[in-house]
């Protein structure tokens, strides 16, 4: 009797933990069921000029280099629950490029109706939950996320709307954007905003994202520019003050400036790296900037097609090439940093012999980085992120960089063999196990030689 007893209250308990496993598995894209089950990762740190990898139990540090992609729509999708599945589908398909870092929004200011910070300091809640999603799905998929934290540009806010929202409230400050980086009670709204992101609990998971290792590290700002100064003082005092809060609430997570690349008026030795001469008069310096002490790692946007707008391809991908050997080199023996390539596209035109313009500069860039990659020690090159990738349905979000990858099989396929060869550098004994079991990177083999 008492085996019987046990029998009809075990067999009703596995069967429903069986459809629930099953609900979860198949169907957590779509609703927002109870965590059951996170991949445990190590955080990101740096050694000199390399990424590396601590392991959750700390027991040791692989090395990091990165093939990755910009989908900067993921929260204002991950809004509403019909949309999730797109994000949820996005991070999947990059980790199954072998994708390992993705560069995001945590940004979207004003009175919209997806907008998170409705006011200095005033979230939506419902907006929040959809990066909490964002993050959550990033930790499944065990993708690692770069989170920017506001824009240069106009587009979701962006600094003009915090200069808007000052002046609203009867602040006298300048007309000028540029005063998103010198006024006090506009930093101040930085600095809350900041706050409210980096020491969030998610809804999800209940980790804080201070504490949440899917987080790679925090963006200050997407493509700053100071225009207004162009000798840079004003943006460099920003930046400090800045990194240096973060690094106050946040010390498990590295912080970079979000910077495009530009050498400044003081970086003369430096000048004919620049797309033109316009690029010195930004407010900006790669150097200076990237070497303030809670700058983690640099960042370098590429964009031969929008800079030389004139120029042919074999002129744009010449510069292309310097650009980033320059930045390369800046890394490894100015800044002692990794060199990060955030943004890196091109437009998809000009088809020739079934290859696309995309596939001539990305190649470019992926080469530098494997080349780097297999200098080890020395090498700065860190890894590159295209610019931007969608799935099926998301035209909304599209500009002339946007692809969708594997509508492009040459493109497509030049993504998998950069995050193959770039395993293939430092997973060593591992990469055979690996291969044995119908691995993504199953009959692709890489010369490692310095050579």
């Amino acid at each position: 009797m008492e085996g019987e007893w046990k029998q009809k209250r075990l067999y009703p308990l596995l069967g429903t933990l069986s459809i629930l496993l099953f609900l979860y598995f198949n169907f957590s894209d779509y609703f927002n069921f109870p965590v059951l089950w996170l991949p445990a990762i190590g955080f990101v740190g740096t050694n000199s000029t390399k990424f590396v990898i601590v392991e959750p139990d700390g027991s040791h540090q692989s090395t990091l280099y990165i093939n990755g992609w910009n989908s900067y729509w993921l929260m204002e999708e991950s809004v509403w629950g019909p949309s999730r599945s797109r994000v949820s589908n996005m991070l999947r398909r990059g980790a199954e490029m072998g994708m390992s870092v993705c560069r995001t929004w945590a940004f979207n200011d004003g009175d919209g109706p997806n907008s998170l910070q409705i006011s200095p300091g005033v979230f939506n809640e419902r907006v929040f939950q959809g990066l909490d999603y964002v993050i959550f799905e990033a930790r499944r998929h065990q993708v690692r996320l770069i989170l920017s934290l506001v824009n240069n540009l106009n587009a979701y806010g962006g600094k003009a709307q915090y200069v808007r929202w000052a002046q609203e409230a009867g602040i006298n400050v300048s007309s000028s954007t540029d005063s998103f980086f010198s006024h006090p009670t506009i930093k101040d709204y930085y600095k809350a905003y900041i706050k409210a992101v980096v020491t969030r609990k998610n809804s999800l998971s209940g980790v804080k994202y201070s504490e949440e290792p899917a987080i790679f590290g925090w963006e200050l700002m997407n493509e700053p520019r100071c225009a207004s100064s162009s000798s840079a003082p004003i943006l460099q005092a920003w930046i400090t003050e800045m990194a240096a809060f973060i690094k106050s609430l946040d010390q498990k997570h590295l912080v970079t400036v979000g910077l495009e690349g530009f050498y400044g008026l003081k970086t003369t030795e430096r000048s004919g790296v620049n797309p033109g001469d316009w690029a010195s008069k930004l407010g900006s310096d790669f150097i200076q900037n990237s070497a303030i002490d809670d700058i983690d790692f640099a960042s370098v946007h590429a964009y031969p097609d929008s800079w030389l707008p004139d120029a042919d391809l074999e002129e744009k991908a010449n510069f292309l090439s310097h650009w980033v050997d320059s930045h390369i080199s800046d890394g490894e023996y100015v800044l002692k940093k990794p060199v990060l390539f955030t943004e890196v596209g091109s437009i998809m035109h000009r088809k020739k012999q079934g290859l696309y313009d995309t596939d001539t500069f990305l190649k470019t860039v992926y080469d530098k980085i494997y080349e780097s990659a297999k200098k080890r020690q020395a090498g700065a090159g860190a890894g590159a992120l295209i610019w931007q990738l969608l799935v099926e349905g998301m035209e909304e979000y599209s500009d002339q960089f946007s692809i969708v990858a594997w509508d492009y099989p040459s493109t497509h396929e030049l993504i998998i063999e950069q995050s193959c060869r770039l395993r293939s550098v430092f997973a060593e004994g591992q990469v055979e196990r690996k291969l044995q079991h119908g691995d993504l990177c199953f009959g692709k083999v890489f010369n490692n030689s310095n050579e």
